[in-house]
């Protein structure tokens, strides 16, 4: 006789363990909980939905960069990464020193991995029982396409050497890593075009990474940067921000708050924020178009950029000229060219109307017109009447970066990429003076913001605006902050 009052006790007991087992199973699950809730980190989702192969976070301490840098690679070997090609994968997680991995990395790695995840840890020190407390040679992670994935750990101290000659799918530096580690390691990934992530808070100056990354010097597609600071991380405490803050010197805090690069002078616009003042490109309206502005140059660059302004009085830089080593007919060839694509005005006499540099009127000894002589033969009248005033201009430029209630008034296209690189680059030197390097595109942002400030050319307030005016201020709007 069959007893199935028995069956069933057993069938609700196995049951019972089974619900257990999930039950434990989800709280170990830390992966399963990151950013979901009423509290999401806006910019570590920014970071994981990126497709650029050379990704970076520049975030002070407690922003969480480390954090979305741990999460990346779980989502990676796990194969559940939500916005990216999942398989099994192979990859290195690059810390400064086997300490700092232990402590930092790993321990960030190890949080999210479930324990049922795990196929396998190989530990190069320590004991193989308690993998938090060793040093981790590598992972085998269990994916969820089938296979294994396998996360490997390197230190910066090994040297060069021990980062040659394997195929990788991606590699993470948390922190800053020597030059010649960085170039071995992109070497890597070359072959299965793999991706390079970096989360760090710019603690050593001006190094190859502001060059290579924060200023993208190559103008490298695939380059992409976001900074972080205490206010974007949801989860840190308003009281622990502001104790935080207090203990720091102003320095200090530019660097382990918001991630920025510093140097001993300081930057000249420390206003200047790519997420609020680069904005991407869109057709300026014709009774926005303002005026050229030209900062000339034969063996240095000539700068050009074209200049619109909306009915609130906001300046928008639209496009960018620049260019050495070529003669003013080819510039003006050049300048005329963009301004045909962008339907420029001219004026009545059909000439294109520009601000130039003071200079460009003189004649050398072995020229026989001067640069605006030059410019006007080729159908450009330039305006060398422009205020130089050095540091006039930079407080002209600084109210239009940032004004006495915070809000922006100069807004860049993406497109204008020198114009961007020399307002991250522009510092004071030891003489309170800004370091003389790099400047042509900022000397003609200030003839022009000096030239609105001193001849009040701004846009006449309207009373009441039209349909068609209303219409294309809140497209323009939409488009800004879309």
């Amino acid at each position: 006789m069959t007893n199935f009052g028995g069956d069933m006790k057993d069938v609700f007991y196995k049951l019972k363990i089974v619900e257990e087992e999930i039950k434990n199973r989800n709280k170990s699950d830390n992966l399963k909980r990151y950013n979901k809730g009423k509290k999401i980190h806006e910019k570590q989702m920014k970071f994981h939905k990126c497709q650029a192969k050379n990704r970076w976070v520049f975030g002070g301490n407690r922003t969480g960069k480390t954090e979305c840098g741990a999460v990346e690679v779980v989502w990676l070997a796990r194969g559940n990464h939500p916005y990216k090609e999942n398989k099994p994968t192979s990859g290195w997680v690059v810390s400064l020193s086997k300490q700092v991995q232990r402590d930092v990395a790993q321990s960030k790695i190890l949080h999210y991995l479930r324990p049922d995840w795990i196929d396998k840890i190989v530990v190069s020190s320590g004991s193989q029982d308690s993998p938090e407390g060793s040093v981790i040679d590598y992972i085998m992670v269990k994916n969820l396409f089938g296979g294994v994935s396998k996360i490997g750990f390197k230190s910066c101290d090994q040297g060069r050497e021990k980062f040659q000659g394997t195929s990788l799918d991606y590699v993470w530096f948390d922190e800053e890593p020597p030059f010649e580690i960085y170039q071995e390691c992109r070497m890597r990934v070359l072959d299965k075009c793999g991706k390079i992530f970096g989360t760090m808070t710019p603690l050593k100056g001006l190094t190859w990474v502001y060059n290579h990354i924060y200023l993208n010097e190559y103008n490298d597609s695939e380059v992409w940067y976001e900074e972080m600071e205490w206010a974007d991380n949801p989860f840190l405490n308003k009281k622990e921000i502001e104790a935080l803050s207090a203990s720091l010197s102003a320095e200090e805090l530019d660097s382990r708050r918001y991630g920025k690069f510093m140097q001993n002078g300081g930057l000249v616009y420390p206003e200047f924020d790519v997420n609020k003042h680069v904005i991407e490109p869109f057709e300026i309206p014709a009774d926005w178009q303002d005026n050229i502005s030209i900062d000339p140059g034969l063996k240095n660059p000539l700068s050009a950029h074209w200049y619109a302004v909306d009915f609130d009085g906001n300046v928008y830089v639209v496009a960018e000229h620049f260019q050495a080593g070529l003669m003013v007919s080819e510039h003006a060839k050049i300048i005329k060219e963009i301004s045909t694509k962008l339907n420029w005005k001219k004026s009545s006499t059909g000439m294109l109307n520009a601000l130039i540099d003071s200079a460009a009127q003189q004649r050398t000894l072995a020229g026989t017109q001067s640069v605006v002589e030059l410019f006007a033969k080729e159908g450009i009248a330039v305006n060398p009447k422009v205020n130089k005033d050095l540091f006039s201009g930079i407080s002209v430029v600084k109210k239009y970066l940032k004004d006495a209630d915070g809000n922006a008034h100069l807004f860049i296209f993406k497109n204008c990429v020198n114009l961007i690189s020399e307002l991250k680059s522009y510092w004071w030197g030891h003489d309170d003076a800004p370091v003389k390097k790099d400047d042509h595109c900022l000397d003609e942002l200030r003839y022009y913001l000096m030239s609105r400030e001193s001849l009040k050319v701004s846009q006449p307030k309207i009373k009441q605006k039209n349909i068609l005016q209303k219409n294309k201020e809140k497209m323009i709007k939409r488009l800004k902050y879309s």
